[in-house]
C-alpha cells in the first residue's frame, strides 16, 4: 500500500488518482504541519487584537460587515458548516469526494489558511479510515469555491452530516466516526470558512477526467484504425510527412498511432494498388487525426490549467507570511470551468466522428462490399443496426452536454456574489461526456472487429488481430442476431480498461 505525503508545495495528479481511485494512505509532512502552525499563530494574534477581519470576526458573504463577538466565533464557524451543507440530489461518486478531500488538505497544508494542523489531520484521518462523506450532486456554483460540497465533507468532521457507506447507503456521520474509531472536532475562528472555500471539487473532477481522457483518446485512435482497416481505407493520409506540414502536436501523435496500427495488414495490402479503389476516403476516416489530435491539444491546455491550480492557494481570506489577512477572489472557478467546457467539446467530437465511422461500416452503399449492418444474413437479422441508433442517441446527448456551463451565471448572497463560474457543473458534465465517449468507442470497437472478421480469409494487422481476439472471446464471429447489450457492455470494459490496450501495445509498441 502506497502513502501520499502532503507537502506545503502540494500534491501531484498521480497522488490524486492514487487516493481517489486506489487505496493509498495520506500523511502530512512535518513541514506542512509547521506551515499551518505558523499561519494559525497569525490568526490567534488577530483574535487577541479584536479588530474586524472577514471570516475571523465577521459574518460571511453579504454579512461581511456584521461583527461577531469573540465568545461566539467558534459558534460562527460551526453554524457556517451546517448552513452551507445545503446540497440535494444523488451522492457524488466516492472517487470525486476522496479527490476533493485530498485537495482541501493540500490547500490547507500550504499554510495560508490560518487553520490548526488538527483540522487537516482530521481530514487525513477520514481518508485513511475510508470514511466518505455523502456529498449531494447539486449545490455548488463554482464561486466562493465548492461551498456546499465541501461543507458536506466538513460536517462529518463535526460528527454530523451523512456518510456514504460501502454498500452505497447513507448513514449518520456520528455513527460513521464511531465505527472508524474517530472523534469529532471543535472548530476555532476561521477554520470553518477555510474548510469550504476552495475549488477542490472542480479540480478533483478535472484531474480524474484528464486521466480518463488521455486513455480514451488513445483508444479512439485504435477504434479508428479498426474501422479504416475494415472499410478498406488507405493508410497514406497518416504518413508523418503529411502532418509535419501542419504542425499541430496532437494531430501528429494521433496520425502516428493510426499509421502504426494499420501496418502489416493483408486487408490493407489487398487494395493498395487497386486503381478502381476510392481516390480519397471519407472525412470520418481521413480526418480522424485532425479531430482526435485537436482533442489531444485541448487536453494539453486543460492539463496546464489543472497543474497551475494544484500549485495554488485557494481560500478566502488568506493569511500572508507577514501576518496580513487579505480577501481574494482565488476561489473563483473560471479557469477550471473554461478548461472543462473546452475539453467536453473536444471529447464530444471524438465521439461524434467515431459514430460516423460506425454508420459508414453498417451502410452497404458505403462500406465497400461489407454486408448490410455487418450481418451475414441481413433481412431476417438486423446485425448492428440498433447499436448505431444507440451511438447516435449518445452523440446527441454529448452535443447537449458540450454547451458550455461556464457562460452561465446566477447572482447569489444578496448580490455580493454577483458572478459565479458554474465550474462544478462544467466538470461534472465533462465526466458524463467522457463516460458517453467510452460507450461510443465500444460500439465502434464492435463494429470495426465485425468488419475485419467479415474480410476473412484476409488477415488483419497485428493490432487488428489483437482486437479481434479480445472481442471474439465473448462475441464470437458474425452470425445470427443475439442479445446485443451484454456484448456492448463487455466492449465498454475493454475500452475503459487496460487489457485490450496492453494486447495491442504488445504488438505495435506503446500508443502515445
Amino acid at each position: 500500500m502506497t502513502t501520499v505525503t502532503v507537502l506545503p508545495t502540494g500534491v501531484s495528479p498521480a497522488d490524486v488518482h492514487a487516493v481517489a481511485r486506489g487505496a493509498a494512505l495520506v500523511e502530512l509532512h512535518p513541514t506542512a504541519i509547521e506551515a499551518m502552525a505558523a499561519s494559525r499563530a497569525h490568526v490567534d494574534r488577530i483574535e487577541e487584537s479584536g479588530r474586524p477581519v472577514y471570516g475571523v470576526s465577521t459574518g460571511f458573504g453579504s454579512l461581511a460587515s456584521t461583527f461577531v463577538a469573540s465568545e461566539r466565533r467558534a459558534e460562527l464557524q460551526h453554524a457556517l458548516i451546517r448552513s452551507h451543507a445545503a446540497g440535494i440530489g444523488a451522492p457524488m461518486a466516492r472517487e470525486v469526494v476522496r479527490a476533493m478531500m485530498l485537495l482541501r488538505i493540500r490547500s490547507l497544508a500550504m499554510g495560508r489558511s490560518g487553520v490548526r494542523p488538527l483540522v487537516a489531520q482530521s481530514l487525513v484521518d477520514l481518508l485513511n479510515a475510508d470514511v466518505t462523506p455523502w456529498v449531494p450532486e447539486h449545490g455548488s456554483l463554482g464561486a466562493s469555491g465548492d461551498l456546499a460540497p465541501l461543507a458536506h465533507c466538513a460536517l462529518v468532521l463535526l460528527g454530523e452530516g451523512w456518510v456514504l457507506d460501502k454498500s452505497g447507503t447513507r448513514i449518520d456521520g456520528s455513527e460513521a466516526l464511531r465505527r472508524a474509531g474517530l472523534q469529532p472536532i471543535e472548530l476555532a475562528a476561521k477554520e470553518g470558512l477555510a474548510l469550504v472555500n476552495g475549488t477542490d471539487g472542480m479540480l478533483g473532477m478535472l484531474l480524474l477526467s484528464l486521466g480518463d481522457a488521455a486513455h480514451l483518446f488513445a483508444m479512439a485512435d485504435l477504434t479508428a484504425a479498426l474501422s479504416i482497416e475494415a472499410m478498406l481505407g488507405s493508410d497514406r493520409p497518416f504518413m508523418p510527412e503529411l502532418h509535419a506540414i501542419r504542425p499541430h502536436p496532437g494531430q501528429a501523435t494521433s496520425a502516428a498511432n493510426i499509421h502504426r496500427l494499420l501496418q502489416g495488414s493483408a486487408i490493407m495490402d489487398s487494395h493498395r494498388d487497386d486503381l478502381n479503389h476510392a481516390v480519397q476516403d471519407a472525412y470520418s476516416m481521413r480526418c480522424a487525426p485532425q479531430v482526435a489530435g485537436a482533442a489531444r491539444d485541448t487536453w494539453e491546455f486543460a492539463t496546464q490549467i489543472a497543474g497551475r491550480e494544484l500549485r495554488s492557494v485557494v481560500d478566502n481570506p488568506v493569511v500572508l507570511p507577514d501576518g496580513r489577512v487579505e480577501s481574494t477572489g482565488n476561489f473563483h472557478g473560471a479557469p477550471l470551468g473554461f478548461a472543462a467546457d473546452y475539453l467536453a467539446i473536444a471529447a464530444a467530437e471524438v465521439g461524434a466522428i467515431a459514430e460516423r465511422r460506425v454508420d459508414r461500416l453498417l451502410d452497404v452503399c458505403r462500406s465497400r462490399e461489407l454486408p448490410p449492418f455487418l450481418s451475414p444474413d441481413a433481412g431476417v437479422n438486423s446485425g448492428l443496426m440498433i447499436a448505431q441508433y444507440t451511438a447516435a442517441g449518445i452523440v446527441a446527448e454529448n452535443r447537449r452536454l458540450a454547451s458550455p456551463a461556464s457562460v452561465d451565471s446566477l447572482p447569489t448572497s444578496g448580490m455580493q456574489e454577483d458572478h459565479v463560474s458554474m465550474g462544478w457543473a462544467a466538470t461534472k458534465k465533462l465526466r458524463t461526456v467522457l463516460d458517453n465517449l467510452t460507450s461510443l468507442l465500444a460500439v465502434e470497437l464492435l463494429a470495426g472487429v465485425r468488419g475485419i472478421q467479415l474480410r476473412a480469409p484476409l488477415s488483419p494487422s497485428p493490432a487488428g488481430a489483437a482486437a479481434v481476439a479480445a472481442v471474439a472471446r465473448f462475441a464470437g464471429t458474425p452470425g445470427p442476431d443475439v442479445f446485443l447489450a451484454p456484448t456492448i457492455e463487455k466492449c465498454r470494459d475493454l475500452i475503459a480498461g487496460t487489457e485490450l490496450r496492453n494486447a495491442v501495445e504488445a504488438e505495435v509498441g506503446l500508443l502515445s
